[in-house]
């Protein structure tokens, strides 16, 4: 028993260990680099109205529910949040552990598209994020619709210079950072939106990489326009002794038939030569005879003389 009460105790304490380290996770920044389309596509920068009361700025004209606070844009869309510290994104999931007070402060009547679970909720009054998230979020956020209203922070300056930046010439992620930190000059009060610009800011831009590409390019294709020269040379220096190499079996094929005419021709003369001895046995028995009669000629000569 005693064993078994040790064992409960090691086990109650990992899983104490275990649920501390979820929760020190979830309380990191809680805000993603902003990497993400959300469908929002906005061709010119949007008219932003303030929300009475709030130090938050809402878009009538925009088709979501769209916002601007502490110097950055917010959107909550298909119950997620999103940030950007530009008005047409990338855009950055932000978990809802993270998401600003005054940004879940603002009235439901604010959101130009209301999800279908803001129904019959109070139309001048937050959204019910603690119904909605579910209690260990209410935990967290515990007190986040009781705020004193006499001591409001002021609004943001809104980021006026991005109305130059529309259409073609609208930044790229990479370039944003740069021109935000030369026009703009607010600093974030609420410290998650000061980590995540700081984190924006540190991050490597591998996209930079790409921009350098481009002036690389014309390079490695002068190179490869260069390199197919050799490539055909190569063929021409070839090209004679592959020629040499052909020309034997050139020649053999034309010798070949010559060969084999004379290994024909060789074949032929046996014949040849029968005939040939054939012709000079006819003519040596010819010459026997003419021979034979010569003799018998010879011998009545001397016949006629032992007469004589």
């Amino acid at each position: 028993m005693q064993k078994l009460r040790y064992g409960f105790i090691g086990l109650g304490m990992l899983l104490s260990l275990a649920t501390t380290a979820t929760a020190g996770v979830s309380i990191g920044i809680g805000i993603g680099l902003p990497n993400v389309s959300i469908g929002i596509n906005l061709p010119l920068y949007p008219e932003l109205v303030p929300v009475p009361g709030y130090p938050v700025y809402y878009a009538p004209g925009v088709d979501g529910n769209y916002f601007f606070y502490d110097g950055m844009y917010w959107v909550y869309q298909n119950d997620n949040w999103y940030t950007s510290s530009w008005y047409n994104g990338p855009w950055g999931f932000v978990d809802p552990v993270v998401v600003p007070l005054y940004i879940l402060r603002v009235p439901v009547s604010y959101y130009r598209q209301p999800p279908v679970y803001f129904g019959g909720w109070q139309r001048n009054a937050p959204p019910r994020w603690g119904q909605h998230w579910g209690h260990s979020w209410e935990q967290r956020r515990g007190g986040w619709d009781r705020w004193n209203r006499s001591s409001v922070p002021g609004r943001a300056p809104l980021p006026a210079y991005q109305r130059q930046y529309a259409g073609d010439r609208y930044p790229r992620a990479e370039q944003q950072h740069k021109v935000r930190s030369q026009s703009y000059k607010y600093q974030p009060r609420d410290k998650v939106v000061r980590q995540h610009l700081k984190q924006v800011e540190q991050r490597p831009a591998p996209k930079q990489g790409r921009q350098e590409r481009p002036e690389a390019r014309p390079t490695q294709r002068q190179e490869n326009h260069q390199r197919p020269a050799p490539a055909q040379a190569a063929p021409q220096q070839r090209g004679p002794a592959h020629q040499e190499r052909q020309q034997p079996a050139v020649q053999r094929e034309q010798r070949a038939p010559q060969g084999h005419e004379q290994q024909r021709g060789h074949e032929q003369r046996p014949q040849d030569r029968g005939e040939q001895e054939r012709g000079d046995g006819q003519d040596r028995g010819s010459q026997d005879k003419g021979g034979g009669q010569d003799r018998g000629h010879g011998q009545n000569k001397d016949e006629g003389r032992g007469r004589q």
